[in-house]
């Protein structure tokens, strides 16, 4: 892996003072990206919910619906 100095060099870019500043009236240099910031993926998982999972949820979600549905009917007699 090649390592990249994500600071821009004094001496090479224009518009910098020998100090890495920048003097009044200029732009400072963009942000230089990283390309090499994180591990290489080798394997991307799909995106998105499975049925399984989500059909687990809804049904565990009716349940307490119904729950507390019961509860509150058994409240008011």
């Amino acid at each position: 892996m090649r390592y990249t100095n994500p600071d821009p060099d004094p001496r090479t870019t224009t518009g910098l003072e020998p100090g890495g500043g920048v003097p009044p009236g200029e732009t400072p240099p963009a942000e230089s990206s990283m390309p090499e910031a994180g591990p290489q993926e080798l394997h991307n998982p799909f995106k998105g919910w499975a049925k399984g999972p989500l059909t687990v949820i809804f049904v565990v979600v009716a349940l307490i619906a119904a729950g507390l549905l019961g509860y509150a009917l058994v409240l008011m007699l």
